[in-house]
């Protein structure tokens, strides 16, 4: 008796667009958040009206980069494993 195997949905993972994004706002917050612990000057201070821009701005990325991790690790994509659907015409070749 042949059975057929369905194809099973699976996850996005490492392409999923919420990682990436994750990852680009990640990285530019630890280099504002390096650059305002390590390099930011009294002068530059007192231009921003007595704040750590870098500082503050840096952390709060890295807030906004791990709160993007933690939506995809609790609600992951699933991709469906048939991606033609019954409205969906077939391609000329098939």
């Amino acid at each position: 008796m042949a059975t057929e195997s369905q194809p099973r949905a699976h996850k996005a993972g490492a392409f999923d667009i919420r990682l990436i994004i994750a990852l680009l706002i990640g990285v530019y917050g630890v280099i504002l958040t390096v650059m305002g612990i390590g390099f930011t000057s009294d002068e530059e201070i007192k231009k921003a009206a007595g704040v750590n821009i870098n500082l503050w701005a840096g952390i709060g990325m890295l807030v906004v980069a791990a709160l993007f991790v933690t939506w995809a690790l609790v609600r992951p994509l699933v991709v469906p494993a048939e991606t033609e659907t019954s409205d969906t015409p077939a391609a000329a070749g098939e």
